[in-house]
């Protein structure tokens, strides 16, 4: 009886083969499901874009969804002339508006709020030159807890959490 070398035996070759096979089924279900996550968290991509929209009539802010999934809007921070605010009747020229809740709410995808609308052709004059000193910062996140920060040249930065001291939060 020969010493054959333990590699040389044929159910060590068949051992061998099986755990080679094992191993590269076992990365590429680890890579599918990480590209299966990568996935789906692109498949609810929250953007939110600023806009503000003038005319001799109006003046208006909007904040539309463009992503593919629901933006959760987790504070807005508004300053004027350096200094935060928290209410659009801090600005001086904002009179006579109309306004929606900007502040933590749910934005669905490709949809648009009108955080301020003013309908008054002079108050509208008003307040586009008041606007040059204007603000305005928003944080947001994805439902998967991916944050971001942007203002008003619409920027996305990532971040890990949305933080405010609440003496800056924009309250209506």
């Amino acid at each position: 009886m020969q010493n054959k070398p333990w590699y040389k035996n044929p159910e060590m070759i068949i051992a061998l083969s099986a755990l080679i096979v094992s191993l590269i089924t076992a990365f590429i279900g680890i890579y599918s499901a990480y590209i299966d996550r990568a996935y789906s968290r692109a498949s609810v991509w929250p953007r939110l874009e600023i806009f503000r929209s003038a005319n001799q009539d109006k003046f208006e802010y909007g904040v539309i969804n463009n992503g593919t999934g629901p933006a959760i809007i987790k504070y807005a921070k508004i300053s004027y002339n350096g200094k935060s605010i928290q209410y659009w009747k801090d600005i001086p020229a904002a009179s006579n508006y109309i306004q929606s809740h900007l502040g933590s709410r749910i934005l669905s995808s490709q949809a648009t709020i009108t955080p301020l609308l003013i309908k008054d052709k002079t108050l509208a004059k008003n307040y586009l030159k008041a606007d040059k000193v204007v603000q305005i910062e928003l944080c947001y996140c994805s439902i998967y807890d991916e944050c971001w920060l942007i203002d008003r040249y619409n920027q996305a930065k990532p971040i890990d959490f949305c933080r405010i001291d609440e003496k800056q939060r924009f309250l209506q």
